[in-house]
């Protein structure tokens, strides 16, 4: 009997849980029966989210107010309860009985439907729709819309989110507070600041409403395909008239607190086209120019020049590398220092990039720098394009000649150190004794016993010395605490370092040395991280503001790689710019 028990009672839980996990999506409408001259509230309600929402035919009633979307997401006893809800409030057109036809979703890449519903409309009444319900105006006269740009760009083409709030000339609102923010996952996005909420006039529905504009973001799509941008949801209080005055005849207003979302839009991702695409292509799309320059034409040997790549225009300019500088052989080149100054505004990105090379010549001679091509997508005509740098001369005009194969080659571009004949042709025979006397000198009294003897008269001041400051170290637990950060932000580098070929493995090293190194020189945790902070703390330690934004620029660039696509070279070079700004900063605050 025991194990049946066991058995009828975890038959019953596997039913109820079944039950809970199925999906349900009905219409809900708050009369059957009512006047030709009363409003009728229908509610599509669903337990889970869904996309693709069609409504039914209004035909016979005209559409006063919605769609108006709502979600409702709580925990009881553990137990998660989700119910989002498109409403509409319709005003029938005509007397007689209607049926109100079945509405579509797509959830889980399921449809579903509603059942139809039959609505008895009669004639005209007294008093239409009673007291109206508070909670019902204020759904009819606050709408949040999201303004999507383009809702088919390419890949890395910029789209903009504009999210509104329309309030009717009938309501006010007296608060409202953000619930919850979008993630825009698989999408490279940046907030555009709004300088103040400012009250407009506009149309919403062919109806006149009043709107602010609460938040501007840009996007720029990572992947292709269709992705979701999820809504951004408002907690508000609504102010509602109750239909009596006061004694000076103002109206008296209700306050009502309501949910209200944009509801989430889907944006399809247009791949870049595969046919014509340039072998050295890395990402660009937009608009832009392409140039590369030389401080100098002409200079000594191991005088030195600098070579500048730069992009300048309108697109993606944070999400691609520039192309690489190749030189000749006797031309030494360093590691260039990529400099960014680049806006992002509605529109997109705007601004320039470029990595500057620094170039020492070796030898004399004319040394050319070969052209340099940059590919681009160009979104006005939708093809790609390329543009070629002119090919530039570098004139070492004095210095030491390259000999190859017993010839001066001032224009070689494999210079070999000369050979220079020896004139000392008895270099192999010694022209020194080396004689030793066959005398000994005793050890006693000699230099070394003396040494010996006194040695320890001044090896016990020292060893005192040492051991107090063994113990005054041994009693500084914040600087002991410090120099194990900046142990384990030198080893968390030396990892990045050994991580250079698995770009997760990298950034995450990275990111924990930069993290320990703040934890030593700020005396801060992990916790009470972020920009503000780090930029005040730095700041009251006189560290120079480039040195801050460069900084912040590499912890920035460690969220980034999650979602860009990095090469050896990047990779290399934030690990080189960690190490440099590490050490910029330690100088300037010792």
């Amino acid at each position: 009997m025991n194990i049946k028990h066991y058995i009828s009672v975890l038959f019953i839980l596997l039913i109820t849980g079944l039950a809970s996990a199925q999906v349900k999506f009905e219409a809900k409408v708050s009369k059957k029966k009512l006047g030709v001259n009363e409003r009728l509230r229908i509610d599509f309600e669903m337990n889970k989210d869904g996309d693709n929402f069609v409504p039914p035919s209004f035909k016979d009633f005209d559409v006063v107010g919605g769609p108006n979307t709502s979600v409702s997401n709580s925990w009881l006893n553990g137990k998660r309860s989700y119910t989002k809800t498109y409403s509409y409030f319709l005003a029938p057109k005509k007397r007689g009985k209607f049926t109100i036809r079945q509405a579509t979703i797509e959830i889980e890449d399921e449809i579903y439907k509603t059942f139809p519903i039959t609505i008895n409309v009669t004639a005209a009444i007294d008093s239409p729709n009673g007291n109206s319900d508070a909670s019902d105006i204020a759904s009819q006269n606050i709408h949040l819309v999201a303004e999507v740009s383009k809702t088919n760009p390419y890949l890395n083409e910029a789209i903009t989110v504009v999210y509104k709030l329309y309030v009717s000339p009938e309501t006010g609102v007296s608060n409202w507070r953000e619930k919850d923010n979008p993630r825009y996952n698989d999408f490279w996005s940046q907030n555009i600041d709004i300088k103040g909420l400012n009250i407009q006039k506009g149309l919403y529905k062919g109806e006149d409403y009043r709107f602010v504009v609460l938040r501007k973001t840009v996007l720029y799509p990572q992947k292709t395909g269709k992705l979701k941008l999820e809504p951004l949801v408002l907690d508000i209080t609504v102010e509602v008239p109750t239909g009596r005055a006061d004694i000076f005849g103002r109206p008296i207003m209700t306050k009502v607190p309501k949910t209200v979302t944009a509801g989430s839009r889907t944006v399809n991702v247009k791949p870049l086209p595969e046919q014509e695409k340039p072998s050295d292509f890395k990402g660009a799309v937009g608009d832009f120019n392409f140039k590369v320059t030389t401080t100098k034409s002409q200079l000594n040997a191991t005088e030195s020049l600098q070579a500048k790549i730069e992009v300048s225009g309108k697109g993606n300019l944070k999400l691609f590398e520039l192309p690489k500088l190749s030189v000749p052989s006797s031309l030494e080149v360093y590691e260039p220092e990529h400099n960014e100054n680049v806006r992002t505004r509605l529109n997109g990105m705007q601004g320039t990039i470029s990595d500057t090379y620094t170039i020492v010549p070796q030898y004399k001679g004319k040394y050319p720098i070969p052209t340099i091509s940059f590919s681009y997508f160009d979104l006005k005509t939708e093809s790609y394009r390329r543009i070629t740098s002119d090919e530039l001369v570098v004139d070492v005009l004095e210095g030491p000649t390259a000999i190859v194969n017993g010839k001066d080659n001032t224009e070689s571009t494999t210079a070999k150190q000369p050979v220079r004949p020896n004139t000392n042709t008895f270099a192999f025979i010694k022209t020194k004794p080396n004689w030793e006397s066959k005398k000994r000198t005793p050890f006693f009294k000699s230099t070394a016993f003396w040494s010996l003897l006194l040695m320890p008269f001044f090896a016990i001041p020292i060893a005192i010395f040492i051991r107090r400051n063994k113990d005054k170290r041994d009693a500084d637990v914040q600087g002991n605490r410090i120099r194990k950060a900046d142990k384990l932000s030198k080893k968390y580098l030396s990892e990045a370092k050994k991580a250079l070929k698995n770009k997760e493995a990298f950034y995450v090293a990275l990111e924990r040395a930069l993290h320990n190194y703040l934890k030593a020189k700020l005396n801060i945790e992990t916790s009470d991280f972020n920009k503000e902070k780090i930029e005040s703390l730095l700041s009251q330690l006189m560290v120079d503001s480039s040195t801050i934004l460069e900084f912040i620029s590499i912890l920035e660039n460690c969220e980034l790689a999650r979602y860009t696509p990095i090469t050896q070279d990047t990779m290399q070079s934030d690990y080189d710019r960690s190490a440099r700004t590490i050490s910029t900063i330690d100088k300037q605050i010792k």
